[in-house]
């Protein structure tokens, strides 16, 4: 077995040693332990937890400490179904162990609570065929773990599908968790911004967004349904009990070692209550180039966040991308020699040197008021979750004209909606020419598959919707085809549209001009469209143009 070397017999000493040192148990106790040891033939840690001087947790972490394995909480991590299949429940309940996933394709992590018993090792890498590595677990989590995970995967799949009644409370409890961790986990390796679980009247609906789509998983068996949304509402610290009225809440989970935000909503309906889990992979945090904007939006946009004050916005719907735009300028003012300071809903990504306050509105920490402790913190650099109200649009405003620079985001459709947005939220229009940098509106697009894609010569209505007659111009643009690579969709991963208006300049339209007059000074000033920015990246073959109008609704390019 593949695992870091085992001595036959582990110190008793050292275990008392890692014990006191953790505070897991007491000197005092430990001494007593090794006292009764040869009076009860049994180990330290059985006689330490026998006698309740420490708890059978405490002793697998030192375990795992001792031997230089990874102690695994079964409690937070989902068990690989395919990996658990390996060996057969009996053999599994026989010797404790349980294949936890796979780490390569021929090479599984396997859960022990006993990594010292050599023969059981042996056992196992014969019944696996496979090289394995050692993990430490609580020998009770263990045993529990090992029952539920095969009775999900036998009593579940093996029920005929005309009974939909509820499993056992018990038993439909203790699957909750691993299948919660194996959608995530699933949905994680897919890509997926969001988990879908929507109850029908015979199994519930899973689908996962993925590139802005939703695309079909595996059903949930009906009898999963409320112990599903149970465990979700527990993980997200929500009131199990009501389930008439909406909820929403987070949590956070981890996957390859890398923390996912989840966002639960959980909202009632016909068949039972519908939960949606918004994910968000912190450590996915872009660089100003590699948000790939043009050349010249780039620059223009370097300019506005280098700024010594001013705001800077970025407007767009759900799930656009606005919050890494701005954690990308974040990036580039993070250098040491700026105070920077954000409030967000939740904290989105981590970054070294900066402050980060989350908003809570259980106690009161709203955007506005989180935002006026911050000022007096004396920050050079803002960056403010989200203007949702009146009060935060304000002080906005205020701080980028008291020497601050801010950035923050707006939901509305484009960059020219913003400024009506702004004046709705109670913003003295006078203030908005001189306190804005700029605005930025984005969408995200697929990225047209390379593997599979075809080319094609556009019509000559498209050339002319694209502005290429005049130049004389022959472009190629590439359409979806579909192959296994993009499973099918002729689309994998996605890519950025960009507006970015600069504000000074035009003039009195900001005062009482309407979101169309600003739109049309904007693009005869020279700003580019979200439109013209996708024709742009369709013509450079990064997405297409059938794309490009689902995004943007403009139906002349097709």
């Amino acid at each position: 077995m593949e695992a870091a070397a085992i001595p036959q017999t582990a110190s008793a000493l050292r275990m008392g040693e890692l014990l006191v040192r953790a505070g897991h148990a007491t000197q005092e106790n430990v001494d007593q332990a090794l006292e009764l040891q040869p009076l009860l033939h049994k180990r330290l840690g059985e006689i330490l937890v026998d006698k309740a001087w420490t708890t059978p947790r405490a002793i697998a972490e030192a375990l795992a400490l001792q031997h230089g394995l990874e102690f695994v909480d079964l409690s937070q991590v989902g068990v690989d179904l395919g990996a658990a299949q390996l060996i057969k429940d009996r053999f599994a309940h026989d010797h404790q162990v349980l294949p936890l996933r796979f780490l390569s394709d021929d090479a599984v992590q396997v859960v022990v609570a006993d990594p010292t018993n050599l023969h059981t090792q042996d056992e196992v890498r014969l019944a696996l065929g496979k090289k394995c590595v050692l993990a430490v677990a609580d020998a009770a989590a263990l045993e529990s773990t090992i029952g539920r995970t095969y009775r999900l995967s036998t009593t579940v799949s093996d029920a005929a599908p005309d009974e939909p009644d509820e499993l056992d409370d018990e038993a439909a409890a203790e699957s909750a968790l691993d299948l919660v961790n194996a959608l995530i986990g699933r949905a994680v390796i897919a890509g997926a911004s969001d988990i879908h679980l929507d109850p029908q009247p015979r199994d519930v609906l899973v689908r996962f967004r993925v590139d802005g789509v939703m695309r079909a998983d595996e059903p949930v068996d009906k009898r999963m349904q409320n112990a599903l949304a149970a465990r979700i509402k527990v993980m997200a610290e929500l009131d199990i009990a009501e389930k008439r009225m909406p909820q929403d809440g987070s949590f956070v989970v981890y996957s390859s070692g890398r923390a996912v935000d989840v966002r639960a909503a959980v909202l009632p309906t016909k068949h039972g209550e519908q939960v949606v889990l918004r994910l968000l992979q912190r450590e996915q945090k872009l660089e100003l180039p590699d948000l790939g904007m043009s050349s010249e939006m780039e620059a223009a946009f370097a300019r506005a966040i280098e700024q010594p004050h001013g705001a800077v916005l970025t407007c767009g719907p759900t799930g656009s991308g606005k919050t890494t735009t701005l954690y990308a300028a974040l990036d580039v003012l993070n250098d040491g020699m700026r105070s920077v300071a954000t409030i967000e809903d939740p904290v989105e990504y981590q970054l070294p040197g900066v402050m980060q306050m989350e908003v809570h509105s259980r106690i009161g920490l709203t955007f506005a008021r989180g935002l006026r402790t911050i000022l007096r913190a004396d920050p050079d650099v803002i960056l403010v979750g989200e203007v949702r109200d009146e009060e935060t649009a304000q002080i906005v405003i205020q701080a980028a004209m008291t020497g601050h620079l801010v950035l923050t985001t707006l939901h509305t459709n484009d960059a020219a909606g913003a400024i009506a947005r702004l004046r709705t939220l109670g913003v003295d229009p006078d203030l908005l020419g001189g306190s804005i940098n700029c605005i930025v509106s984005q969408r995200l697009a697929r990225r047209v598959c390379v593997h599979c894609r075809e080319a094609y010569e556009p019509t000559q209505e498209q050339q002319i919707s694209m502005n290429l007659v005049s130049a004389g111009t022959n472009p190629t643009l590439y359409r979806a085809k579909g192959c296994l690579q993009c499973g099918n969709t002729g689309y994998s991963g996605r890519v950025a549209l960009y507006e970015l208006m600069p504000v000074h300049g035009l003039g009195r339209v900001l005062l009482e001009g309407s979101t169309e007059e600003i739109f049309e000074a904007a693009v005869s000033a020279g700003m580019r469209t979200l439109r013209e920015d996708g024709v742009r990246l369709s013509l450079a073959g990064v997405t297409t143009l059938e794309e490009v109008r689902r995004i943007t609704g403009d139906r002349r390019l097709l």
